[in-house]
């Protein structure tokens, strides 16, 4: 579960203080798919990176687990980070020198993880990357690129995943197979966030909360697909 209280943040812009994030208050549980959307600037991304345990709001609460995650010591919260959440970027972040089997074992340089190799297996076979495990991410396509990323990012089994616009770069066709992916791990009690300009992927989220200057100004239902192609 994620609760996000009361925060903010704010930014320096030349002579100005820009409000990133104004008194945002909200809650998403475990099993539970929302998508961020609000026109460039809104704070989306910024809302991420506080839950994600990247960027300290100027006041408010982030709680990811039951933990109140700027209230850990740096060290502490790293190690959480590494084992509650997963991220999945639009640039992927993939390590080029290393191959699709590397790449995804990655977060377990830095952990004790007994099961990791067996899990990665696992996990390339679920996104069809067995018979790239060897290769390099220049020797992939943009689609397999991503499902590295999303394969790295569950390899340890967290329990919140943050996707920051994860299908940017992809066509109809992968974009497809990574909400599906995301989807799929909610249906198994994850929790997911993901910020997307997309309609048709916030589409797939079951709820979908509004930023605008900064402040949240809705938080409903996702329009259903018939409503999305209508619109």
């Amino acid at each position: 579960m994620v609760r996000v209280e009361s925060i903010g943040k704010s930014y320096r812009a030349g002579r100005h203080e820009v409000r990133a994030l104004d008194d945002v208050t909200l809650e998403i549980g475990a099993g539970e798919f929302a998508a961020v959307q609000g026109p460039s600037g809104c704070g989306k991304t910024t809302l991420l990176l506080a839950v994600g345990a990247l960027l300290q709001p100027d006041s408010g609460r982030v709680t990811v687990d039951g933990q109140d995650l700027y209230a850990m010591p740096l060290e502490r919260r790293a190690q959480f980070r590494a084992t509650t959440i997963g991220f999945v970027f639009q640039q992927f972040h993939l390590i080029p020198y290393l191959n699709v089997r590397d790449n995804v074992l990655a977060p377990t340089l830095a952990l004790a993880a007994g099961d990791a190799r067996m899990r990665a297996e696992e996990l390339l076979e679920r996104f069809n990357l067995t018979e790239r495990a060897g290769h390099t991410p220049a020797e992939l396509s943009t689609g397999e690129r991503q499902r590295v990323a999303l394969a790295r990012a569950m390899l340890h089994r967290p329990k919140v995943i943050l996707a920051d616009e994860p299908t940017g770069n992809l066509d109809e066709r992968n974009a497809a197979g990574v909400l599906e992916a995301l989807a799929g791990f909610a249906e198994e009690g994850g929790t997911v966030l993901l910020v997307t300009h997309d309609r048709e992927a916030a589409s797939r989220a079951a709820r979908i909360i509004r930023l605008d200057s900064g402040r949240l100004v809705s938080d409903s239902a996702a329009p259903s697909k018939m409503d999305v192609a209508a619109g």
